[in-house]
């Protein structure tokens, strides 16, 4: 079965309605690593009643259809599907437990050629009860199994959707500020609590099958750190001043993995990546751009 270009594009994937508790916040919360030190009164009001406060970046997991690549109308590859990219723009700050809506799009399917997989960017849109937009997301996919699908006769045009994203200027210089996050052995297996039960994050034998060695940490766990991060060196960890973050996936965080998280601010904006120390410096999350209130 291949890619099916219509079946992505001419409907929405999905129509969520997400109900959700203070317990589905705070273990949000706990699963990006909040907590470590139980005394922080700062962060703590992230993982605690009342007044509780939910993280910007628990948008990531609220009313996304997370299986969905698993449908059969989409003809994916499931296995070989990875998260290339994800950026993030609140509107209003997130209630820590309602209920909330969130409308799935596939806004381009590009074909990357046989062999080369696909790109495949979604949009997702979640607003309250009410009808109050609460923030826009944009996801891209990396769909490893599934190039090549524009040669069948009438299933998208030749070469699929132009996908174009302007880059964020690359950071020069050395950077003004520099947070070190460590990832727990068993942190894939707490963030699944909350978010994408996907077994690449958990089952060794699925991972290898997908030709890694071992399961993956979740690409927006580690988002979600990168906030943490910013909150820390910019916002005095004050979470209403995140605004926005959008960052490319470059490769594999493994649990247990530290994380080295380089920053370079310009007002409104900060600019960042990370790397693994341990693992020669490896760069795992770059082109991140965040905005700043």
């Amino acid at each position: 079965m291949a890619l099916d270009y219509h079946a992505l594009k001419d409907a929405p994937i999905a129509d969520v309605e997400h109900r959700f508790d203070v317990r589905d916040t705070i273990l949000y919360a706990l699963g990006i690593g909040l907590g470590e030190d139980p005394l922080d009164e700062r962060l703590l009001r992230h993982v605690l009643e009342p007044g509780l406060v939910a993280l910007p970046t628990f948008a990531t997991v609220l009313a996304y259809p997370f299986m969905w690549i698993d449908e059969p109308r989409f003809g994916l590859d499931p296995a070989r599907i990875v998260h290339a990219g994800h950026a993030l723009r609140l509107h209003a700050p997130l209630p820590s437990a309602g209920t909330v809506r969130g409308v799935t799009r596939a806004v381009a399917v590009a074909d990357k050629g046989e062999g080369r997989g696909a790109l495949i960017v979604l949009e997702r849109t979640l607003s309250d009860a009410a009808g109050l937009p609460l923030a826009t997301q944009t996801m891209t996919l990396m769909a490893r199994g599934d190039g090549g699908f524009s040669t069948r006769a009438g299933n998208g045009p030749p070469g699929g959707d132009p996908v174009t994203a302007p880059r964020p200027v690359a950071p020069e210089g050395p950077p003004d500020a520099v947070v070190e996050l460590a990832t727990l052995p068993q942190q894939a297996l707490l963030y699944r609590l909350v978010a994408d039960p996907n077994p690449l994050h958990a089952d060794p034998r699925f991972a290898r099958a997908a030709g890694f060695d071992r399961p993956i940490l979740h690409g927006l766990c580690a988002y979600g750190m990168v906030g943490r991060a910013l909150m820390r060196a910019y916002l005095d960890d004050d979470s209403s001043r995140l605004l926005g973050l959008s960052l490319r996936f470059a490769a594999p965080v493994l649990p247990g993995d530290r994380l080295r998280i380089e920053l370079w601010r310009d007002g409104a904006v900060a600019r960042f990546r990370a790397s693994v120390p341990e693992r020669g410096g490896l760069v795992v999350l770059d082109q991140g751009e965040a905005a700043l209130g």
